[in-house]
């Protein structure tokens, strides 16, 4: 996978991440994926999905575990 396909499928996902909420964990899960694949080429994760994934780690680790 060529490492602009790989930035491409980031910010798809960074993008769902605002317009779906209600599957934030699903892609949350999806982007540190794609963010661990970045770092098997070696290449430094942009500063804004990391500080996105930041804030997903912090906002859901508020919410109560699911049954």
């Amino acid at each position: 996978m060529s490492f602009e396909f790989l930035k491409a499928e980031i910010a798809s996902l960074a993008a769902e991440i605002n317009t779906q909420p209600q599957d934030k964990h699903e892609l949350q899960i999806m982007l540190r994926e794609k963010l661990n694949e970045l770092k098997v080429f070696g290449m430094p994760a942009p500063r804004d999905i990391v500080e996105l994934e930041a804030a997903l780690d912090e906002e859901l680790s508020e919410l109560p575990p699911k049954l």
